[in-house]
């Protein structure tokens, strides 16, 4: 009774067909027995041989039934790219070497692996799965079957059905992996003044599944965002930004930490914004206005003067002659002192000019590097790519022209046209600094470059051609633009600071003796690929300073 009883549960009955349809040779196992057992019942009705079907699964899986198959209630976590491994065994540990294995998505039929006669069957495996699966056979004779995925993507996300199988007995269990994948550290930025206050960005990409953003302050208190937006690209993965507003004197030392709940991980970055970098009213504006309001009130004065003036002259009369050409006299020198005080006022806010310029350009300096910090860098030469008449010191910092050709090998890394050679670093994110010392020669042209710059044959030293740079040349500096842009320095820089900026496609040349600069290559007209530093050299020689 007890037999027909737990035989008659929907779940009996559902593994029983599921382990009669699972295999071409079970199903002539099962069909043997059905066939020997309806032999001697063939006159009776088809329901009790339905269930006599029934029966001898059951009987059969009672016989045989020593071992249960155990995974982690748990999910298991995997990052995208790398491996995962799915961990299930049998209770009590019995070898499994022998027996039947098989890993399924949600349905029978999508085989993720299956391993039966000792060895790996890949002739039913889904198509996303070839070449990515490996059962850990290593531990087959305690039991266990894990089961190694390699380059995990987002659709491996998901239930698995651990399935084992020992002749007619079988038992199986399900589990759940996630995936996860940290993305870059946050970027921040100043966008400017917004509502009394500085605008703050802050962003990064990279991120599965949808990352949290947080604000917080000195203290690690979390602080409210003016906004915030998450987006999926193409490739499934999340970008978020998300912006606040610092007013000053409160929460001027604040980071943005962004965090992955599944993996429990996070990235940080922190930024302080100094005080005179907040809107407030200039002095030099307050003295403007006092300067104009005492010159108006002066103007006045003297048209007042004028009129009382006129009105005593045609009350006294005329005067004599000479009177009259003395007070002509004296009206010229006053026009000619109006006029010089035209000049002195124009020249003096041509002064005033130029001053807010340089102003404006020191305060941009500044607000770069307390705002966003320019890594240093310790460029070197690579030998691989110069042209064979330079010449590269032993540490590989200076190069000069020499006067014989060296015989090298014409690797396709080399210039062999151009006297050209390139940095052994490159970059492709972030922002970037190196100071380069030039010598008294003929010509040279300092800068970046892209790696797949040309280095066979005439090539174009602009940015047509792969190159950012300036130079000096024909008695001339000049930025390497297309045409040229003549530079007007007011002396000659001896040492030369590169600044690049990854991010926003831009190069920035600096004098490094006066930290005045000398030109800048516009947003955005760096392309985002690997960029390295390059120097050309004509009868001249360059230092790469450390």
């Amino acid at each position: 009774m007890r037999i027909l009883e737990n035989l008659g549960t929907p779940e009996r009955a559902q593994n029983c067909s599921k382990a009669y349809f699972l295999d071409v040779s079970d199903q002539v196992t099962v069909k043997m027995k059905i066939l020997s057992f309806s032999h001697s019942s063939r006159a009776s009705s088809p329901l009790p041989g339905f269930i006599v079907f029934f029966l001898i699964c059951y009987v059969h899986k009672m016989e045989s039934a020593k071992f249960t198959v155990i995974g982690p209630h748990d999910p298991v976590t995997a990052i995208l790219g790398q491996e995962a491994v799915l961990p299930c065994h049998l209770s009590p540990p019995m070898n499994a070497t022998n027996m039947e294995v098989r890993w399924f998505r949600t349905e029978y039929l999508s085989i993720v692996h299956l391993y039966r006669d000792g060895k790996d069957q890949y002739e039913r495996q889904i198509p996303e799965y070839q070449g990515r699966t490996e059962l850990l056979k290593a531990g087959l004779t305690d039991g266990n079957v894990h089961l190694r995925i390699l380059n995990i993507r987002r659709s491996d996300e998901g239930q698995y059905l651990c399935f084992v199988q020992d002749d007619t007995f079988y038992e199986e269990t399900v589990l759940e992996l996630r995936v996860a994948d940290l993305g870059s550290a946050p970027l921040i930025s100043v966008e400017g003044h917004q509502d009394g206050g500085i605008r703050v960005v802050c962003r990064s990409t990279g991120w599965y599944p949808e990352p949290e953003v947080l604000w917080k302050d000195f203290y690690g208190q979390h602080l409210p965002s003016l906004s915030e937006t998450k987006s999926q690209g193409n490739n499934g993965l999340f970008e978020t930004e998300t912006a606040i507003i610092v007013t000053e004197h409160s929460n001027q030392n604040l980071s943005c930490c962004i965090r992955n709940t599944v993996l429990n991980q996070e990235k940080e970055s922190a930024v302080y914004i100094a005080d005179p970098f907040f809107p407030r009213v200039n002095s030099w504006m307050v003295a403007l206005s006092v300067i104009l309001v005492v010159l108006f009130g002066l103007i006045g004065l003297t048209v007042y003067l004028f009129k009382m003036k006129g009105k005593l002259t045609e009350e006294v009369g005329k005067l004599t002659e000479e009177v009259g050409k003395q007070d002509l006299e004296i009206g010229k020198r006053d026009i000619e002192i109006d006029k010089r005080d035209k000049e002195i006022s124009k020249l003096h806010t041509e002064i005033d000019k130029r001053d807010k310029e340089i102003n404006k350009r020191d305060n941009e300096i500044r607000w770069r590097k307390s705002v966003a910090p320019i890594e240093e860098v310790n460029v070197t030469l690579d030998p691989d790519t110069a042209h064979p008449q330079l010449v590269l010191s032993e540490d590989r910092k200076i190069v000069y022209w020499g006067d014989t050709w060296e015989l090298l090998p014409n690797n396709p890394e080399r210039f062999d046209t151009e006297l050209c050679a390139l940095g052994c670093e490159g970059f492709t994110s972030g922002r970037h600094c190196w100071e380069v010392e030039v010598g008294d020669g003929r010509s040279w042209a300092v800068g970046v470059a892209r790696e797949s710059v040309g280095r066979k044959g005439r090539i174009s030293c602009s940015p047509k051609g792969g190159i950012w740079a300036i130079g000096w040349g024909e008695g001339q500096f000049r930025a390497l633009t297309s045409p040229v842009t003549p530079l007007y320095l007011s002396r000659a820089p001896s040492r030369i600071r590169v600044c690049l900026d990854c991010d926003r496609g831009q190069v920035t040349f600096i004098d490094a003796g006066g930290e005045a600069p000398i030109f800048t290559f516009p947003p955005g007209s760096v392309p985002g690929e690997r960029i390295r530093p390059w120097l050309w050299v004509g009868g001249s020689w360059l230092r790469l300073c450390p």
